[in-house]
């Protein structure tokens, strides 16, 4: 196919947003893209940087719907950053990883002697390629809340399955409040500082691939076994995702024992304490409570201020603008986003990316308009979960009782995940609720789907159109 067969669609695509937009917001969003190529229904484009891309997935669908409906037929776009500046090897202006102090506090900040002595930086290992690098002891901002889990963190980075007392880690908390953030620290400062063999994955990747592995033989079982138990550091995020596969736990308690015996790190987070999942097995429960937990709690009004604050000075950096966002508005962010610090974060972002894109100032008027779908209590409380399961079931040709029943098929879960991630959204029904109207399912069922909605969004932006056309016909049905 020509690389540029789609170039004429792509032309009249944006002259018809044009019309839509205006000129301003079309200068501001859609003239910054650029068409590269094309290959079958994908069309491939350049954006200015990755902090563009990131506040402009919002609008994606309003470009591939229109592309579509020039088309006749589905089009996606697939985005490249055209300036993403190689990644530095070190970061010679940050602060070295405060050492806690005698009274289990973080203490001061420790000087940088290789520049005060002029000697040279040793150069860094290349990045973990299961770990972010974002995720670190530097960039993880202590408060009264966290230390002691911060420090415990530390603790386990420099001794790693030396101290029984901290093998396992278990870090336990709400969406938001770091525990990834910690547990990833943990695998950065080990990879980095040593030659220790760090493995991490997410609780529903080990049940995914375990059952996997399952089915194409004891070959394969046996491989990964040896994958996972021949590891210095094993790091599982979400251990309550597996709580629905027996055969699951059964293996990772085998990994368990063998990589106690070793004497290997073992971390894990959970979304609530170890006991409080009900279908765990009782073998692996006592496991998991084996070394030290930690809770992670919201921090406190102050302190979620000076987050946001540091957190603002962190991007003022990364945009090289003195964007300011009053303290005012910063507060309006924590009473409406009250739970979670990420999406607190997010809502910055957003935020200090509209005032660079159109120069002008967040006032509390430009966030609550920004940020509408974002603040607490946007539900209707009209909406019914059996109107949302009704019109899930209509658009993929399914009976309510088909995402209400036991079948897993994939033709089904995606439709049941969707559902659930639609009633958190738009209802104020608990998780305990959501699940209870979906065959008596608990609640980490619906956190389940929901993640998984959640992780599909960021991975596809393409998804997004489908979910709002969704709300939108649920909106409607209710009205009607």
């Amino acid at each position: 196919m020509s690389e540029n067969i789609y170039k004429p669609l792509w032309d009249e695509s944006l002259s018809a947003l044009k019309q839509e937009l205006g000129t301003d917001e079309y200068n501001f969003w859609v003239a910054k893209l650029e068409y590269i190529r094309c290959n079958e229904s994908v069309i491939y484009a350049s954006v200015p940087t990755a902090f563009f891309l990131d506040v402009f997935k919002p609008k994606i669908p309003l470009l591939t719907k229109k592309l579509s409906e020039l088309a006749g037929h589905p089009v996606f776009v697939n985005f490249e950053v055209s300036n993403a500046p190689p990644k530095a090897p070190v970061l010679t202006d940050s602060p070295a990883v405060n050492e806690p102090g005698e009274d289990g506090k973080p203490g001061k900040l420790a000087k940088d002697y290789s520049q005060e002595n002029n000697s040279p930086v040793p150069q860094a290992k290349p990045p973990h390629p299961q770990l972010l690098e974002e995720y670190s002891f530097d960039t993880y901002i202590v408060n009264e809340v966290n230390s002691y889990a911060r420090n415990a963190a530390l603790s386990v980075a420099k001794n790693p399955g030396n101290k029984t007392v901290y093998n396992p880690l278990l870090i336990y908390g709400a969406t938001g409040l770091g525990k990834t953030h910690l547990m990833q620290a943990i695998g950065q400062y080990i990879h980095q500082n040593s030659d220790l063999k760090v493995l991490y994955v997410t609780g529903e990747g080990f049940l995914r691939e375990f059952v996997e592995t399952v089915a194409l033989g004891s070959r394969d079982k046996n491989l990964f076994a040896k994958k996972y138990r021949n590891v210095d550091l094993l790091l599982i995020d979400d251990i309550h995702t597996i709580e629905r596969g027996d055969s699951t736990q059964q293996e990772l308690f085998y990994t368990f024992e063998a990589l106690w015996n070793k004497r290997k790190q073992m971390v894990f987070t959970c979304d609530r304490p170890i006991g409080e999942l009900k279908n765990m097995n009782d073998r692996l429960k006592t496991r998991l409570v084996k070394g030290i937990q930690i809770e992670l709690q919201l921090p406190a009004f102050e302190e979620l201020l000076a987050i946001l604050q540091y957190k603002m000075k962190v991007k003022q950096k990364e945009l090289q603008k003195n964007i300011v966002v009053s303290d005012e508005v910063l507060t309006m962010l924590i009473k409406n986003i009250p739970t979670s610090v990420r999406a607190m974060e997010g809502a910055l972002n957003k935020l200090m990316g509209y005032a660079d894109l159109v120069n002008k100032p967040v006032t509390i008027e430009v966030a609550q308009r920004e940020l509408k779908d974002m603040f607490a209590d946007p539900k209707q409380g009209n909406i019914s979960i059996e109107i949302i399961q009704k019109v899930v079931a209509e658009e993929y040709h399914l009976t309510p009782n088909d995402l209400r029943g036991k079948k897993r098929s994939k033709g089904i879960a995606m439709p049941r995940h969707i559902s659930m991630y639609l009633c958190r959204e738009l209802t104020e029904y608990s998780q305990d609720e959501i699940g209870g109207a979906f065959g008596g399912r608990d609640h980490s069922t619906v956190i389940h789907s929901c993640k998984t909605i959640e992780n599909e969004l960021v991975a596809n932006p393409n998804f997004y159109l489908p979910l709002e056309k969704l709300k939108k016909q649920i909106k409607e049905r209710t009205i009607n």
